[in-house]
Parts: C-alpha cells; structure tokens; sequence
C-alpha cells in the first residue's frame, strides 16, 4: 500500500457532483483519483479523460479513475459523493482505503455522517453541503450548469486545521465556499429545500416554473414547515441558502415570508441552465431509484421519534415510490392530491 499523503485525494462517485470538484481540482493542480461502481465511466475517464461541459465552461482533465475492487492504496482525504441510499455500502467499501488519521467529506444530500459515524467513528467524518447544478451526462462525460452554495464542516462545529484545510480545497473550486461550524443546520435546510424538490419532481414542470405556481405555493410552504419543525425538535438551528430562508418556514412565519422565499427559490433556479432536478431525471430520464428514503426518510424518522406529525413528507415519499415503481405517471394531478391534505384544503 502506498504511503499516505495530504496532498492526495480520494474522490468516491465520480458523477454529477464528485466529477465536478475533482475535474476542478485537478485543474487546480492537485493529485486526484476517481472510484466509481459505473465501469463505463471508469473507463471512459481513463482513455479519453473526464470532460466538463455547459455554460459556465468546458474543459478535459486526466486522472487515474478505478472501480472499488480495482482500487489499492490508502489516503487521508476522501470526498464521498455517492447517492444517498448507497453511502452504507461505499462507506464499508472505502474503509480499507483510509489512513487511520484520514478524514471522509460526506458530500451529498441527507444526514449521511450520521450513516458513515458507524463505519468509521464520528472523529473521522465530516459534513458537506452543495446546491451546485451536475448532472452525469453519459461515461466520461458531466454537466456543470450553474453555481450554488457550498459549505464544509465539522460535525461538532469545531473550526479544526483539517476543516480549514478541506475549506481551502473546496475553495478551489469555488471561490465562495464556506467554513460553518453548524454544518447539520445547512444540511436540514437542504432536506427542508429537497422536500420541495421531490414535489416538483413529481410533475414534468421545471424547478423555478414548479415553484412559481400559486395554487401550490401553500403545499410547498407546509412541507418545509414540516421538515423545520423536526429540525427544531433535533435542536437544529437552520441555516439559509440560495433563496431558501428557513426563518420563513418555522412556526409562527407569516405567508408573505414564506412567498417572499420561494420567488427567491425561483429567481435563483432561472438563473442555471439545469431546469429539472436530478430527482425528476432519476424519475422521468433514467428510470431509477431516487434519494427519496434517504433524504425525507430521516424527517419521517425522526419526526416519529420526537411525536412531529408528518403527512406531508409521508405521503410525498409513498407518490415517489409509486412512480418508481410504475404505478403513476409524471403529472401536476400528484400534487393536487398531496395539496388535498393540507388542513383547509
């Protein structure tokens, strides 16, 4: 096994948002390996490089790219940016792959450090959040099409020199990065905004044309609500992001707040030439399994452990597995029904 070295780093999930930061990276002159379970792409990458394309700019990097049991070798530095529902497996997948002193950078939607705390230990896990618009395009080949927020942390909020210096790295990619010490603040708003996100996805509308439909506007508001209420029985305090504003969701906010933050949510979406979220291509383009149980799952979850109703969330998750599954199609009806269950309907 090769000796480990700070300067070399690890990316686990070389799609949508792992491909972006490394490419970036390597750009920045740093020594990056891709693992991917995606052979294709694995191969794609290391016989015509990994290529970055859409409207922010365009550019190949070369980089060694290797499938998990192909991989040798230990690091201090592993950025995971797997999907959600498959952080459990790549988690005991790269422990071999971790310096004892190494650090994994959870980089995805959900609670997933929560996930990786029982694979590794807490003190070697770290919280990231990103709302970059990625979407994996074909082998080799990854969409970068607009910028957005992205934070890192440490879980107990502790502003250490591995956070500062995974803080710089993320840096090179994108020069607003920021060092939080309330990283589960950041990633319950994004549940809170993935919530409605998966209600978009629910129809063949856009994200920013989704979100500026009136009649829906209270849905969408409850749902954050919702999500909100049991971050504030987690004893989170959320943070804002991009136009969503958690202060406008928790109890006591007025509907113009809560108006005010989804014209934000819209603006913002207009703004990147992603126009539908990488839920509704998992839905409606790859025919696959989205994040749903391991994203709105925990609100579910821990909604139940603190006695927070959540209908909402419940009832969203049970129209996503529908249309997994085959049993309902893409349509602006589904929201009408979930829009029946709010009080007053």
């Amino acid at each position: 096994m090769t000796s480990p070295d700070q300067s070399r780093i690890l990316i686990w999930g070389a799609g949508a948002i792992g491909g972006v930061i490394g490419a970036y990276l390597i750009r920045a002159g740093h020594d990056v390996t891709f693992v991917d379970v995606a052979a294709e792409h694995v191969r794609a990458i290391r016989t015509s490089g990994l290529k970055i394309v859409g409207p922010i700019e365009e550019f190949t990097v070369q980089a060694p790219a290797f499938t998990p049991d192909e991989l040798q070798g230990v690091w201090d530095t592993i950025f995971l940016c797997v999907k959600a529902q498959d952080t459990q497996a790549a988690g005991e997948a790269l422990a071999r792959n971790l310096t004892p002193g190494g650090a994994v950078v959870s980089v995805q939607n959900g609670l997933n450090p929560l996930i990786l705390n029982g694979i590794l230990g807490a003190g070697r896990v770290l919280g990231s959040f990103v709302n970059f618009g990625a979407d994996y395009l074909e082998s080799g080949t990854v969409t970068y099409s607009g910028r957005g927020a992205v934070v890192i942390g440490e879980q107990g909020g502790q502003l250490t020199a591995r956070a500062r210096h995974l803080h710089a790295l993320l840096k090179e990619f994108d020069d607003s990065a920021i060092l939080t010490p309330n990283i589960f603040g950041y990633l319950w708003s994004k549940l809170g905004y993935g919530a409605l996100l998966f209600a978009t996805a629910v129809t063949n509308d856009g994200i920013a044309d989704a979100l500026d439909r009136i009649e829906n506007r209270d849905l969408y508001t409850e749902l954050g609500r919702e999500v909100l209420r049991v971050a504030a029985a987690e004893g989170v305090t959320p943070e804002a992001f991009n136009g969503f504003d958690p202060a406008a969701f928790v109890p006591g906010a007025s509907q113009e707040q809560a108006r005010s933050s989804l014209a934000e949510m819209v603006a913002f979406n207009r703004r990147s030439a992603k126009t539908h979220s990488g839920i509704w291509r998992d839905l409606a383009i790859r025919r696959r399994r989205t994040e749903v149980d391991a994203q709105l799952g925990w609100v579910a979850r821990f909604g139940v452990q603190h006695g927070v109703p959540t209908p909402l969330t419940a009832r969203l998750i049970e129209l996503i597995h529908d249309i997994e599954d085959g049993r309902r199609e893409l349509s602006r009806a589904n929201l009408d029904e979930l829009r029946g269950l709010l009080v007053g309907a």
